[in-house]
């Protein structure tokens, strides 16, 4: 296995292309933290793919990656990508309305840490936007490690095993329950606008099975109205620092 792929496993891979499971985690943003003319930034933006995306809301936009050679590629096309971590972000309090972290939790060395960190960038009535592998989903999407060597693919039910097990399995990626997620904002003054499950875009199924990817559309998104959402993909969490908060 190459230094590389294992890198990719640790961190997480970044969006390549934009499809229909990414517009539609956009339009989600916007509904809950509207973005129009926003200071917004993208925490582990890796190439700026949703970057660039969110510069049609504003012109206010920035992306850090703690990984140098995705933010160079990403900076040849766009303004405003910086190198840092997610623990220690190079900006001043208060400065952003709106801090997303795309599927980055999971990657970072300290997620408590991380949270904070975005925290600390919201001005008042700013939103923090999360979205984050629910340990409940049935597929770990992220891959195994077996046999000194990440294997990637969907694999049934490893989320489901205990944690010492899975965390052999899956050392290179965290996954979520309700209580895990929210216990990283308690001890942080924020309300909660949102907070829920969604499924997968199915995109690859899509371009190869048209019709089945349209069915686990309409059957997987009627399920995000009902408790079965509880089975979704990620977690998508939206929460706001009171408008009367101070620095």
């Amino acid at each position: 296995m190459s230094v590389h792929a294992d890198r990719g496993a640790i961190l997480g891979h970044p969006s390549y292309v934009w499809r229909f499971g990414q517009e539609r985690r956009l339009a989600l943003i916007d509904r809950y933290a509207p973005l129009s003319g926003k200071r917004i930034l993208d925490v582990g933006c890796g190439l700026g793919t949703y970057v660039e995306k969110l510069r049609q809301f504003s012109d206010r936009v920035y992306g850090i990656d703690i990984e140098v050679e995705r933010v160079m590629e990403g900076g040849r096309r766009l303004p405003n990508l910086l190198v840092a971590a997610a623990e220690r972000l190079p900006f001043a309090d208060g400065c952003f309305d709106v801090v997303l972290l795309h599927e980055v939790l999971e990657h970072v060395e300290d997620d408590a840490q991380s949270v904070r960190e975005a925290y600390r960038l919201l001005g008042p009535g700013g939103r923090m936007v999360i979205f984050a592998p629910n340990r409940l989903y049935p597929f770990e999407t992220h891959g195994v490690y077996w046999r000194g060597e990440y294997r990637f693919g969907n694999f049934p039910a490893v989320s489901y095993l205990p944690h010492p097990l899975r965390a052999h399995l899956c050392p290179h990626v965290r996954t979520y329950t309700v209580r895990d997620l929210r216990r990283l904002f308690s001890d942080l003054d924020l309300q909660t606008v949102i907070h829920c499950q969604i499924f997968p875009g199915y995109d690859s199924i899509c371009s190869r099975h048209s019709r089945l990817g349209a069915s686990l559309r309409r059957i997987t998104y009627f399920f995000e109205g009902t408790p079965l959402r509880i089975f979704g993909l990620s977690h998508f969490m939206v929460v706001q620092r009171p408008a009367n908060a101070t620095s």
